[in-house]
């Protein structure tokens, strides 16, 4: 098994891989959090010299059962079963978005220092909203592992993992941004149904969530800049090629625009965009 410990690594790279071989759940929590506690006491170096290996599968427990989306159990609002499924999927994504900031840091290696800074707090703070849920099932007489789940966040992980320009655009700006078109809708639920809790949880996971896809778009516009490619364009170009049933809509509005997104991409988006229902209840 794979040792947790992550304090003898003084490569921030070696140690991120190590994190995320980890199987263990509550293992891998713990050591982003030490990850992050050495790398802002400068106790990690950089180096770009080291192969970069292609992770097909990261570390992750045995369970849950991995299927095709659409074989995944539905969630509802109205029952308490159905509220511990809803966590349970909201955990699941959670914990993959560890994974996939941790191969942010992990795989792409000639970036400034800040971007390594930015993913590494991206980590920890999906280490703590996976912690949380974890807790809430817990709470509800559950487990992260009860349920089956689907891989498309590593799916698209893989897909993207030979550029971090097209990571960059479509984990945080797309997968990620979903997140903040379907959380209000689900709080609101919620709400309704007197689950307090899982609000709460809901809400702080909204809250960070903008931060993460805010962090994204300053990379992407940044290497865009770079490139002297124009962003706009670019990242329209991207959906076409790798989303090709389209990107789901609606959206939220003032989250995505506080989250780095222009009004005109916002146009963009729309234009491009297909309906589809999350949530079942």
């Amino acid at each position: 098994m794979q040792s947790a410990d992550v304090s003898t690594d003084d490569c921030l790279h070696t140690a991120a891989l190590r994190c995320l071989r980890l199987a263990s759940a509550e293992e891998k929590c713990d050591a982003v959090q030490s990850l992050v506690q050495r790398w802002h006491q400068g106790g990690l170096q950089r180096d770009v010299h080291t192969p970069i290996q292609r992770l097909e599968v990261p570390g992750r427990p045995q369970r849950p059962l991995l299927v095709h989306p659409a074989r995944v159990p539905k969630r509802s609002f109205d029952s308490a079963i159905g509220r511990v499924r809803l966590a349970h999927a909201i955990a699941h994504i959670e914990f993959n978005a560890i994974n996939l900031a941790l191969d942010a840091v992990y795989r792409f290696r000639d970036q400034p220092h800040q971007y390594y800074t930015d993913w590494l707090q991206v980590a920890a703070e999906e280490a703590e909203h996976f912690s949380l849920l974890q807790q809430y099932l817990r709470r509800h007489d559950s487990y992260y592992g009860q349920y089956s789940a689907h891989n498309g966040l590593w799916e698209m992980a893989l897909k993207t993992d030979h550029d971090v320009l097209v990571r960059m655009a479509l984990v945080p700006r797309v997968l990620e941004a979903r997140g903040l078109d379907v959380t209000p809708g689900m709080i609101r639920r919620l709400q309704a149904a007197g689950d307090e809790e899982l609000v709460a949880i809901l809400q702080r996971i909204f809250d960070d969530e903008i931060g993460h896809v805010r962090i994204g778009s300053h990379w992407f516009f940044r290497l865009c800049e770079q490139r002297g490619l124009d962003a706009e364009e670019t990242f329209v170009s991207l959906l076409q090629q790798y989303m090709q049933q389209g990107i789901a809509g609606p959206f939220e509005m003032d989250a995505r625009m506080a989250a780095g997104f222009t009004e005109q991409e916002m146009l963009r988006l729309r234009s491009l965009s297909v309906k589809r229902k999350v949530c079942h209840s």
